[in-house]
């Protein structure tokens, strides 16, 4: 028997095939439940790219959860709608809400946020916006197509956000691509606070909407601040020495290296310092940048007298390279955002401080969406909340990361 299709028919009939491709790729929406792993298949880079799909505008943001997981999914909501208020249409939101032991997700889960768009299978976003840290980004490292992935965002001139642990993250994809990223606010951490930080906020705002950003610290510096012009690059320290000698800490010479961490005594933060001189690494900076500490009480157990300061000066000596403190960055309340892997000047100022000047860096279009009015709190908030860290590095401690 013969059948006749009308165009009509024809048509139906590829548009539910089509709509049926597109489920299978996306998968279900439920979020995953705690603890229980999403079956996939073995854990391994996929080399071959497929045709990704175009993104559409300057707004679209895809969540990543590669470390810990977050534990209150009322947190996250209000993180997310938040965002989506500010204009950001945000996708694999999913994320933000799995739980695998002690992490944001199986293994396989985690290294498909990136691999995703790596491959093709996912739109390249215009930002890539990390929940939180903790641990487990470095077992991601090597499954993810670093080269593909940094090609896709350089063409998309994306912005990647995080901290923390996240710092894995940052150095593998400066490393495999010298793609920069950017120390900044994450998901959980800050734009899902009942009430953000109104200096984080303003300073993501500002620095993600601008060529260039310069950031002036006040503290003073107890040797002279020298001139230095080159790519500043770093993170948490912790996460750095982890990697010293490993494909994925980049091979920056005549860098600019910023450190920061939290709760760790100074014999520690010396440590890994040390760790960092003898891979070489030190050395072939012109200046090391440490951030916030947030030291605060913590005293080396084997002799109290003994900080951050005297850190400082131990690792001058042994490197030759100047050691500058103060920068507004680490695991505390006031975050000042700024590139990771971009170009940056260091330059003193008369008062004994000194500022950075950042630029060449991937930027969003504020008319493509709705950030002050997003994410700014109210003017009542505004008023009572400070404007700056203050002179002498206090910022208040935050303790969700």
């Amino acid at each position: 028997m013969c059948l006749t299709l009308s165009r009509r028919h024809l048509l139906q009939s590829s548009l539910i095939a089509a709509g049926s491709g597109v489920l299978a790729a996306c998968g279900s929406s439920n979020k995953p439940q705690p603890n229980t792993p999403t079956p996939g298949p073995a854990i391994q880079p996929q080399n071959t790219p497929a045709p990704a799909p175009r993104t559409q505008g300057d707004n679209t943001m895809r969540i990543f959860a590669s470390s810990g997981f977050c534990e209150d999914p009322a947190r996250i909501q209000l993180g997310l709608d938040r965002l989506a208020q500010a204009g950001f249409s945000i996708t694999n939101h999913a994320a933000a809400y799995r739980r695998f032991q002690r992490f944001a997700g199986s293994d396989f889960e985690r290294i498909a946020d990136f691999q995703d768009v790596a491959i093709g299978r996912a739109a390249t976003p215009k930002v890539f916006m990390g929940t939180r840290g903790g641990y487990g980004a470095a077992r991601l490292l090597p499954h993810i197509d670093w080269g593909n992935l940094g090609a896709r965002m350089r063409e998309q001139q994306t912005l990647l956000f995080g901290f923390s642990d996240v710092t894995a993250i940052q150095l593998a994809l400066l490393a495999q691509s010298g793609m920069p990223s950017f120390a900044g606010p994450m998901l959980y951490s800050e734009f899902a606070k009942p009430q953000p930080n109104f200096y984080t906020m303003d300073s993501f705002i500002r620095t993600t909407t601008s060529a260039s950003t310069t950031v002036a610290v006040s503290a003073y510096q107890t040797s002279r601040v020298k001139d230095a012009d080159g790519i500043l690059w770093g993170g948490n320290l912790s996460v750095l020495a982890s990697l010293a000698g490993s494909p994925y800490m980049p091979k920056i010479q005549g860098g600019i290296l910023f450190i920061e961490d939290v709760a760790e005594q100074p014999y520690r933060i010396e440590r890994m310092l040390q760790t960092l001189h003898l891979a070489g690494i030190l050395k072939s900076q012109q200046a090391i940048v440490l951030g916030d500490f947030r030291m605060g009480n913590i005293r080396d157990v084997y002799d109290s007298s003994y900080d951050l300061t005297n850190v400082s000066q131990v690792i001058a000596r042994a490197t030759g390279v100047p050691v500058y403190t103060g920068f507004p960055f680490g695991h505390v309340a006031n975050k000042t955002t700024f590139p990771l892997g971009a170009r940056a000047q260091l330059r003193g100022n008369s008062a004994g401080g000194y500022q950075i000047t950042f630029s060449d860096y991937p930027t969003l279009n504020a008319a493509a969406l709705n950030l002050k009015a997003g994410l700014l709190p109210p003017p009542e908030i505004v008023a009572s909340a400070p404007a700056m860290p203050s002179a002498n590095g206090e910022n208040a401690a935050d303790a969700e990361f």
